[in-house]
């Protein structure tokens, strides 16, 4: 037996995998910005967090608006340092996958609103790439309302607070309103591009002799289905929570977010009319194409029917019998072809009169 030879140092050393650090992400680049309100009104600069609330503090009616992008376990840890916010919001917000809620925690509220974009089926490679969605989420307390979103763009909504005083006046609540009423706006749109898709189909369903392409309606009726998910809940959501959370909400706030509500049981309403007008369209699609196979079969029967004669015909007089007089006939050929002819022409005939052919 042959001596085993250890390993060398340098050749262990070798096969040993190096070690994977977490590389710690800056929590800077997971902040859209921050800035201040006071008495209705942005206090102008660029802050980092802890100075932001420093100057809310020394001001009765004044508050902080963070925006985060994806941040993430450690950087979301970070800023529940700075807000004190409650372990179960952050352990939410980490998880990016939330059913459209709205929570309280003492004097916090969790609010989760589904976004949705939609693209023209002439821009994406795929029909199941038309709607996308992603998720917003929006963190209110006494002095400060932080709004996450997580893949999903969501515009710098600042704008509106400065151009209205008399709604930033309202509080952090009213971050809640600008954002939310921003992405139910947003719903109307793609509703009015889909109920613009859904008449396009029906046109091509019900034009006669044209090509319907049923993977189509199927893409759509999934597109809808994706889109319903996402907003359905927010109305039930948004009336549980202005019932319950009145003392967090000033009364001409509350009155916005019932608007809100309203716009977002009009799109679930429209968007259940969609998904049945699709299932009508896929119906009357199968019919549509089981009576277009069923006249292509009349067709080809037709066709095999007018050949048949002739070719029985043909058959009869191609058996090579010894004894069959009319061959001898003068005229047996012209008058077997001119049977053959009239044959196939009077089947022609009447199948052209059923509407075979």
């Amino acid at each position: 037996m042959p001596p085993r030879i250890p390993l060398s140092r340098k050749s262990s050393k070798n096969t040993l995998q190096p070690s994977r650090i977490p590389v710690k992400v800056p929590l800077e680049r997971s902040i859209d910005f921050c800035k201040v309100f006071v008495d209705g009104k942005r206090v102008p600069g660029n802050y980092r967090i802890p100075q932001a609330l420093q100057v809310a503090r020394e001001h009765d009616n004044a508050f902080v608006w963070v925006s985060l992008k994806g941040p993430t376990d450690e950087q979301m840890t970070k800023i529940s340092s700075f807000f004190d916010i409650d372990d179960l919001i952050v352990d939410d917000v980490v998880d990016a996958h939330q059913r459209p809620k709205i929570e309280r925690y003492d004097e916090q509220l969790f609010m989760v609103v589904r976004s949705v974009y939609y693209r023209d089926d002439e821009e994406v490679a795929d029909a199941r790439e038309i709607i996308s969605t992603g998720e917003v989420q929006i963190v209110t307390g006494p002095n400060f309302a932080i709004t996450i979103r997580h893949g999903a763009p969501l515009p710098d909504l600042t704008g509106r607070l400065e151009s209205e005083e008399d709604l930033a006046v309202l509080g952090p609540s009213a971050v809640a309103w600008v954002v939310s009423d921003y992405i139910v706006d947003n719903y109307l749109k793609v509703a009015d591009n889909l109920s613009r898709d859904v008449d396009e189909l029906e046109n091509e369903v019900f034009t006669p002799r044209r090509d319907i392409n049923i993977d189509k309606i199927y893409n759509y009726k999934r597109e809808i289905l994706e889109m319903r998910h996402a907003i359905d809940p927010i109305a039930p959501a948004l009336k549980n929570g202005l019932t319950n959370n009145r003392d967090l909400m000033r009364k001409a706030l509350r009155s916005y977010f019932r608007d809100v509500q309203d716009n977002a049981t009009i799109v679930s309403d429209r968007l259940s009319g969609f998904d049945e007008r699709l299932s009508s369209l896929l119906d009357a699609s199968v019919a549509k194409v089981s009576m277009q196979q069923n006249s292509d079969m009349r067709t080809i029967s037709a066709v095999v029917g007018m050949a048949a004669a002739p070719t029985m015909i043909a058959g009869v007089y191609g058996m090579n019998f010894e004894y069959m007089p009319e061959l001898a006939w003068k005229y047996s050929y012209p008058v077997v072809l001119s049977i053959m002819i009239l044959t196939m022409a009077l089947m022609y005939w009447w199948f052209r009169k059923n509407r075979w052919l």
